[in-house]
């Protein structure tokens, strides 16, 4: 392992973060500062984040965002419990929640109370909005999508449709990271924490601020992305030979002469209407329909071969699936071996995988994985000890239900036995 892989030489190392967070937003936010080096803990409920056994499209919400994580069950609900996060809070950098307002303002967690406990805690807030008049509904991902305008630009006309994946769960998480990052700096100075909010909402119109500014700029509304008028004549998905199909591009002058030649295509080449950018763009209503007949007698290999021998963009259409065989990925390292726990997998087993990594390099390393996502209830023990609980004391808190300690490496979640607890 490298100087920058080991975890004392980390950007974040030594600082310790408390998160409270479920779903996508918050955890993305723990999962950047981990991966970063900073010790992240995740308080979760006696019965577990309620992302480890989502189905469907969320299966794999645990799994991908609570890595190099550290897993605390406890019941908030009963004073003791609540105890223990304040003593852990009261030595803690970082707080994130992800839930609705008010919530935890009612726990006593709330940035008023936090900060008197600890007047440098750096306290991070995953809203859907921001503070104003809309903050009071219930957002999620595909709600801020609807009204954001981004399922407006990615469907077709008439066809709102949301982006492919959780992009402002993610996104928003990111400048949450990014929040906790500035205001950590800041404190240097200050020797005080602060709040830092971020919010789904406004990550949805900072993603599409290029189409507003579009519209002050030209007066003309942003179409949608499948009916717009690109900015260069070729550039979408053509089907080729055996029905495969492929992305290309050709987005100057120079590629249009490297494409033409590559493909035999000398009369349009030589074509005086066609022969700018711009003129290609105007003339797409003619133009693309002889060059997609054309491209039908080649194979999909064997235009990527071509744009790759005369540096031309394409893409192969791939599903995420393909991507743990991607070549790229596999030999840059950009992919990390985990094995899921049963409770973290949502499976029910144990699930050995890859996983993505933070896609920045320091010193020309990835950022690795240093722990796979927590077992409920993992780090319980050894936390409880660092604050000072005796081992008398633990299981009496166990016993009642209060916390909940992983009883052994076996994957098995439930609370030790007396004699464990006992020499632990």
């Amino acid at each position: 392992m490298s100087e920058v892989q080991s975890n004392q030489s980390l950007p974040y190392s030594g600082v310790r973060v408390v998160e409270m967070t479920h779903m996508v937003m918050g955890p993305t936010c723990g999962m950047v500062l981990a991966d970063l080096g900073a010790e992240v803990i995740k308080v979760e409920p006696i019965t577990g984040d309620s992302t480890r056994n989502l189905r469907g499209s969320g299966a794999g919400f645990f799994s991908t965002f609570n890595r190099n994580k550290k897993s605390l069950a406890v019941d908030l609900k009963d004073p003791r419990g609540l105890e223990i996060v304040h003593k852990l809070l009261a030595g803690a950098d970082v707080f994130s929640e992800n839930f609705k307002s008010g919530t935890m303002d009612k726990l006593g967690l709330g940035y008023a109370a936090l900060s008197k406990l600890n007047s440098r805690l750096v306290y991070v807030s995953h809203k859907g909005f921001l503070p104003g008049p809309y903050d009071h509904r219930t957002a999620l991902d595909e709600v801020v999508q609807m009204m954001g305008g981004l399922a407006y630009m990615t469907g077709p006309e008439g066809r709102p449709l949301r982006a492919g994946t959780s992009v402002n769960d993610i996104m928003g998480g990111m400048f949450g990271a990014i929040g906790a990052m500035a205001a950590l700096a800041q404190r240097e100075r200050t020797g005080l924490g602060q709040e830092v909010q971020s919010a789904l909402f406004e990550n949805n119109v900072f993603l599409v601020a290029q189409h507003m500014m579009q519209y002050a700029v030209t007066g003309k509304a942003a179409a949608p992305m499948p009916s717009r008028i690109s900015a260069w004549a070729v550039y979408d998905v053509f089907s080729v030979k055996d029905d495969e199909q492929i992305f290309l591009a050709v987005v100057s002058d120079t590629q249009w002469a490297l494409f033409c030649d590559a493909f035999g295509l000398d009369e349009l080449k030589s074509d005086e209407r066609i022969t700018s950018n711009n003129q290609r763009v105007q003339a797409r209503e003619w133009l693309m329909p002889q060059l997609r007949e054309h491209m039908k007698a080649f194979s999909a290999a064997e235009i990527s071969a071509i744009f790759e021998r005369c540096g031309l963009p394409y893409a192969p259409i791939t599903k995420p699936q393909d991507l743990f065989d991607d070549p790229h990925l596999l030999a840059t390292g950009g992919l990390a071996d985990v094995t899921l726990p049963p409770d973290a997998s949502g499976a029910g087993q144990s699930v050995s995988t890859k996983t993505a990594l933070l896609p920045l390099t320091l010193s020309g390393e990835r950022l690795q994985l240093r722990a796979a996502p927590p077992s409920l209830g993992q780090d319980t023990r050894a936390l409880l000890q660092q604050l000072g609980y005796s081992s008398e004391e633990l299981k009496q808190l166990a016993d009642a239900g209060v916390v909940k300690c992983q009883a052994s490496q076996s994957g098995d979640t439930s609370n030790p036995s007396a004699n464990e607890l006992a020499s632990a």
